[in-house]
């Protein structure tokens, strides 16, 4: 029998997954996540929220002990130095033999694809596209953020929406129900600038607007379905970048699209999805099979796959690192 510990560290939440082989038995726990390894202070607010979700696991029923612990964080790619302290720290600071640590992008790609090579689309507020070849060949496109990128994102859609809003409002631009729309959810137009940075992520909350802007594009209005057309071609171009950085051991490159912004339905979906097949490239479109704890437990089982380059892993040396006891709080936290 086989027990690891599977982490989604994301700047949002930190979500951790006891799993079980014997019978494929899984407990989860939740608490608030961490700014991202690469932020100041960032492993000591990481180990900090990994301990915190872990630790109730390990008080389950049961005798499993979990033989390692696999956390996909935010930052991981963009900081290597504080991914391998993060290593440490949770062999410090969990009884298990094994810890390894990778970005969140590439749990939730080993997750939506099954641990093979392919392109994960990923959109919400943002958007970024990770591609992994099968001779591990990774490939990041976008995730810029919403000044520098994002290209069609939630939080870009959400945008020019109420930037038509505000045309119209102004009689700068076409008429379009974008107009009542952004006066329903947010009120006065004239104060809708400080009420989009009213809590200090104007992103987040313009993002909000995007199923506003998808519910007009589906009802016929012209200024909205323009907007969505641009944006499923933004993230279709960033999509195909991706795959076209990669090989997928021979045959159409596997590509799976996730992330809150698939609940747009067709308005969206239906032109991205058309961008992709009919660009000419070998890409085949296929659903999620699994989220980034999925992936995490995957990785945290199988260093086989195109991913395995990409995944901080040490293995405790028990002469030298007796296991620590889950009461033991972190040193840094």
């Amino acid at each position: 029998m086989t027990s690891v510990v599977a982490v989604d560290l994301g700047k949002t939440g930190c979500r951790a997954m006891l799993w079980n082989s014997a019978d494929a038995s899984r407990a989860v726990s939740s608490v608030a996540g961490a700014p991202g390894l690469a932020a100041p202070d960032g492993v000591a607010t990481a180990r900090a929220a990994v301990r915190a979700a872990v630790e109730p696991l390990l008080r389950e029923p049961g005798d499993a002990r979990p033989e390692s612990v696999l956390v996909g964080a935010a930052g991981a790619a963009s900081a290597p130095a504080a991914a391998r302290s993060l290593v440490d720290a949770l062999l410090a600071d969990l009884p298990v033999q094994e810890a390894a640590v990778t970005s969140d992008a590439v749990t939730a790609h080993a997750g939506a694809l099954g641990g093979r090579a392919g392109v994960v689309l990923a959109i919400g507020t943002g958007s970024v596209a990770v591609g992994i070849g099968a001779d591990g060949t990774y490939a990041r496109v976008d995730g810029w953020g919403p000044l520098l990128g994002d290209d069609g994102s939630g939080a870009r859609i959400g945008t020019a929406g109420l930037r038509a809003a505000l045309r119209a409002h102004d009689g700068r631009g076409p008429a379009t129900t974008l107009r009542d729309a952004a006066v329903g959810l947010f009120g006065d137009l004239e104060r809708l600038p400080s009420t989009v940075a009213r809590d200090g992520n104007p992103a987040r909350t313009a993002a909000s607007f995007a199923p506003e802007v998808a519910r007009a594009a589906d009802a016929g209005d012209a200024v909205a379905a323009a907007i969505v057309r641009d944006a499923a071609a933004g993230l279709a171009e960033t999509a195909l970048a991706a795959a076209a950085r990669i090989s997928a051991g021979g045959g159409p490159v596997p590509m799976a699209v996730t992330g809150g912004l698939t609940g747009l339905g067709p308005a969206l979906m239906g032109p991205l999805t058309a961008a992709v097949t009919g660009s000419g490239l070998p890409v085949r479109l296929t659903s999620a099979l699994g989220d980034p704890l999925d992936g995490a437990r995957l990785l945290a089982l199988d260093r086989a796959t195109p991913h395995a380059s990409l995944v901080v892993r040490v293995r405790r040396t028990t002469a030298s690192s007796p296991l620590p006891t889950p009461a033991t709080p972190p040193a840094s936290a």
